[in-house]
């Protein structure tokens, strides 16, 4: 079955820049809609980008909006997350979701661990 690898995560500055990425393996993402989602300690998980399977849209939570954007390459079955002017309440661990034919994200990856110093 889809397994998702998160990667690109680390230890960054406030002001800085990470790009995540999100490579599928046992499934081709082409026919996805694909998202980001984040959680930060004592914090329910939150969305914070999704793309739609051709990429032609892309939505993305108010907080991370200007600063974030998401894209995919399905010839390289991965999404990416390309993270700029980082803050620290973007600290966060970071997943990669497939959204399934009934609507929800029931596909997640294990996860990158972000975290922005002030």
């Amino acid at each position: 079955q889809v397994q998702l690898v998160e990667s690109g995560g680390g230890l960054v500055q406030a002001g800085g820049s990470l790009r995540l990425s999100c490579a599928a393996s046992g499934r081709t993402l082409n026919r996805y809609t694909m998202g980001w989602f984040r959680q930060a300690p004592g914090k329910e998980r939150e969305f914070v980008a999704a793309i739609t399977s051709s990429g032609g849209s892309t939505y993305s939570t108010n907080s991370v909006k200007g600063r974030f954007t998401i894209s995919r390459d399905n010839a390289k079955n991965t999404v990416y997350l390309q993270m700029n002017s980082l803050k620290p309440e973007d600290t966060a661990v970071y997943y990669c979701a497939v959204q399934s034919n009934w609507g929800r994200y029931d596909t997640w990856g294990q996860g990158t661990q972000v975290t922005v110093s002030s």
